[in-house]
């Protein structure tokens, strides 16, 4: 079984993290998405509000399940027994950063990293623009899955 991870803060959750998990559940058996703690980032959702969302958008899909890890992503990787880790890129800026994750991971913990281009029409979608929508009372719904509409 192709098991991978897919990690981030999902602070929230965005119509482009929504596309690179169900592209990648055409490439692996399962998914796990975690929902990593960063200390470099000032939360706005509680992290157990976004587990509880993100559970509500694939609660139906035995393909993917959702957790909270608080340690290295290849330890976590390892714990859920994945042999991959699956991101998305929206940008040169994105791919640099995840090439140089990539290289440490598989250095750290022998895991391949699977980099996922984002669809065009999601490209300019980030959590930082729908936080920033968000607080300022704008609508989202366009740029988050249906299920948290």
């Amino acid at each position: 079984m192709k098991k991978a991870i897919f990690p981030g803060s999902f602070d929230p959750f965005t119509i482009g993290h929504y596309d690179i998990v169900n592209r990648g559940l055409k490439l692996f058996d399962h998914i796990t998405i975690g929902i990593g703690r960063n200390s470099v980032k000032k939360e706005t959702f509680p992290i157990r509000e976004r587990l509880n969302a993100i559970q509500k958008i694939f609660g139906d899909d035995p393909r993917v399940d959702v957790q909270i890890y608080d340690c290295l992503t290849v330890d976590f990787a390892k714990q859920v027994d994945a042999q991959f880790i699956l991101r998305g890129i929206r940008c040169v800026e994105d791919f640099e950063y995840e090439r140089n994750m990539a290289e440490a991971n598989k250095q750290l913990g022998d895991i391949e990293t699977i980099l996922l281009y984002t669809r065009p029409e999601y490209a300019h979608i980030s959590s930082t623009l729908v936080r920033d929508l968000y607080s300022y009372n704008k609508d989202v719904s366009a740029f988050v899955p249906n299920k948290l509409k």
